[in-house]
């Protein structure tokens, strides 16, 4: 049925109001992501400052000296996994990206036999996981728009946590690594048990003396590790997310004005066909008269 110039003019008055809305979002993201990404390169540099700490420290250490219950490596039976979304939509294929990946990874474990639980971070994983069968350990929403070091101490406090009581043999982190502002990719890493420098301990090593002791030094080191691992993952994901809310409302934005611009011309149609049908009548009327 075809639509009257009433209607027409409704639907393009409310496309006008969602492409200001879409408008809107992709300034205020576009805005943001500019300072996600510098935290993100400012950051990086720490993060690979921290683990080459971490391989000196550890490679002037004879290997049966290396005690920590956060490097302990046992059985695997139960597994937790920290999952990283975003607390809002509105950001393109962002969220259900990771979480698709967090449904594969999750399988994997499962075929292998694990238990598996959760550590939720962002609205969009708990509305999620919300009727899956699994337990959650923790949920951690409405978290700055740019994460602090001190969100990620938090959780890495609560995971080692769960790692030095045995409630899980195995920890992995899932989170969005930024590469461009048109490219970011799920991707999950091991986070405990912490893994050792791969080639720690070869070669010639002058001896080193530790102030306080090599263990107490590891003990402090490995949750700093840890911290910058989460950190900097959380500052990735949150580009990342930014990067996605822009590039979908502008696309949203250019299809609201495609739109308009369709609208208009069937409202032009409609008005024209509805003046040449009065012409028509008014001659019509004409007509009978002369008759």
């Amino acid at each position: 049925m075809p639509l009257n110039a009433k209607e027409i003019r409704r639907r393009i008055k409310g496309v006008k109001s969602t492409q200001q809305i879409t408008k809107a979002m992709e300034m205020v993201a576009a805005a943001k992501v500019r300072r996600a990404q510098a935290r993100v390169t400012a950051a990086r540099p720490y993060a690979h400052a921290i683990q080459e700490v971490f391989a000196a420290v550890t490679a002037s250490l004879p290997k049966g000296e290396i005690e920590s219950a956060l490097l302990e490596r046992r059985e695997v039976k139960q597994v937790a996994i920290v999952v990283v979304t975003s607390d809002k939509g509105l950001a393109g294929a962002y969220n259900s990206n990771i979480l698709r990946a967090a449904v594969g990874r999750i399988r994997e474990w499962q075929a292998k036999g694990a238990s598996v639980s959760l550590v939720l971070v962002g609205n969009k994983a708990v509305a999620f996981f919300r009727h899956w069968n699994l337990p959650v350990l923790s949920r951690y929403t409405s978290l700055p728009a740019i994460p602090t070091f001190t969100e990620a101490k938090m959780i890495v406090e609560e995971v080692t946590q769960f790692y030095r009581e045995r409630r899980v043999d195995h920890v992995d982190f899932m989170f969005t690594r930024f590469h461009t502002m048109l490219r970011y990719t799920p991707e999950t890493e091991a986070l405990l048990p912490a893994r050792l420098p791969e080639g720690r301990g070869t070669g010639f090593h002058a001896e080193t003396i530790f102030e306080p002791s090599a263990q107490e030094m590891i003990e402090q080191l490995i949750p700093r590790y840890l911290e910058t691992v989460l950190y900097q993952g959380l500052l990735e994901s949150t580009a990342s997310e930014l990067a996605s809310r822009m590039a979908a409302m502008g696309a949203a934005s250019k299809n609201a004005g495609e739109m308009i611009g369709h609208l208009t011309l069937v409202l032009n149609k409609a008005r024209q066909g509805a003046i040449t049908q009065e012409i028509l009548e008014v001659v019509g009327g004409a007509e009978a008269l002369k008759a």
